[in-house]
Parts: structure tokens; sequence; C-alpha cells
């Protein structure tokens, strides 16, 4: 590995929360890897970041549902880079309904994405994060502790994540490879078909979580902040 700049892959990284840790990363110093369902998206989003540093950002399409689509990333990486040091498991999704209308479609698509994409991600990345001594972290949510009504789907995928995490932190830290998951309250993005505006100033930002990214890739390698809970310090900004 003669290139020592660190890489990552983050998935969901067009936008939102992944997007916002990968600007963090690159300011940084680390080359980042994007993933989107979408090409354009995930092109898009490369390009505008690779105006923070010309060659540090690649835009890939992926589907985190297809474990072959998440190797397909993996091996583009370390071809490209020769290493992957960093994966941030960000992408998600929401369905927000009641039981009695949430749909089987909408149970199967957010337990797909949110807990089994994890799986796979974690799945197609530790032989790489073992070969670099790697991070693995995890974008859970508050509502992996928090239920809500008309949460059943989300709650049970987010829930189910942060289990997992912890589980897999287990797993690995005597493969030298260091897990966590961060759990994020509200964050202003673009989930669940909103439209990020001033009137989200009080909470989280998406950069903010690249912050606690970067911050736990920097910590003492012999210290483990396995789960982190974070929140806005004035909800509705009162």
């Amino acid at each position: 590995m003669a290139d020592h700049i660190k890489t990552a892959l983050i998935t969901g990284g067009s936008k939102g929360i992944g997007y916002g840790v990968a600007e963090v990363l690159i300011k940084e110093g680390v080359k980042v890897a994007i993933t989107s369902r979408s090409s354009v998206a995930a092109e898009l989003a490369a390009a505008k970041l690779n105006e923070i540093r010309p060659g540090y950002a690649l835009g890939m399409a992926a589907d985190v549902r297809d474990l072959a689509s998440q190797q397909r990333v993996v091996d583009a990486i370390t071809k490209e880079w020769e290493r992957l040091d960093y994966v941030i498991a960000n992408a998600g999704v929401g369905h927000f309904a009641p039981i009695q209308t949430l749909t089987p479609e909408q149970w199967q698509e957010t337990i797909d994405i949110n807990l089994t994409g994890v799986f796979n991600t974690a799945k197609a990345t530790i032989e790489s994060l073992k070969a670099t001594q790697g991070y693995f972290i995890t974008i859970a949510s508050l509502a992996g502790t928090n239920f809500f009504e008309k949460g059943a789907a989300y709650n049970a995928s987010k829930f189910g994540l942060v289990g997992f995490t912890q589980a897999v932190m287990l797993d690995l830290r005597s493969e030298g490879i260091k897990v966590s998951t961060i759990m994020p309250g509200s964050v202003a993005t673009y989930f669940d078909n909103h439209e990020p505006s001033d009137a989200d100033a009080w909470k989280i930002q998406p950069e903010d979580i690249g912050q606690i990214v970067y911050d736990l890739l920097k910590m003492n390698p012999r210290t483990l902040p396995s789960k982190i809970e974070v929140r806005p310090t004035r909800p509705g900004g009162k």
C-alpha cells in the first residue's frame, strides 16, 4: 500500500448526512467514495466534492440491498486507491405509518436498506478493513432507543441496527477493526422528502455528524466510543 492517504466509503453519500461526512473527511485529507442508488446523483455529488480537493472523491451507483453491488464498490476503491480505511454505513430510508396502514412493501424496504443493507456493507468491507486496521461506523438514530407512533418499521430497523453494530463491535475488535454507531436526533437533511431551510437551523447539521465521525477516527486507538447519542442542544429551536 504505497499510497498512505486514508480512504473512506460512505453509503448513501450523495446528500444529507453522508454528503456532510464526505465534505468534512475530504477537507481533512481523506479520499472518499460515495454511493447512491442513482449514478447521476453519485457522480454529481462527487464532482462537487472534487472542487474541495481534486481527485479526492469517487461517485458510484450501488444498492446496499445487493451484496454483489457492495463488493463491486469495494473492488473499485481498492483498485483505484489500493486501500480502504474507513466505512460509514449511512444509507437509510424511512416509511412512517401506523401498523394498520403500514404496507408489507414499506416494512420490507425499511428493513432491507436500514438493517440488511448494513450487514451487506460490513460483509463486503471486513477483509479490506482488516488489512488497514480500519474503522466501521454505522449511522443509526435516536429512533434506535426511543420508540414513537407510526415508527414500527423505522424503530425496528434502527433498534436492530444499534444491536447489530454493538455485536459486530465485539466480533471485530479482536481483528483490529474499530466499530461504532452514531445515533443522531433531528438532523437538517432531505430525509423523508424534507427540504432543508433556515427553519432547520436549530437542528444538528450534516457537517456536525461529519465532525463526530472525524473525531472518532482521530481518537487514540486504545479508546473506543462504541455508541454515541447526539441531539440538538435546544429542541425545536427554543
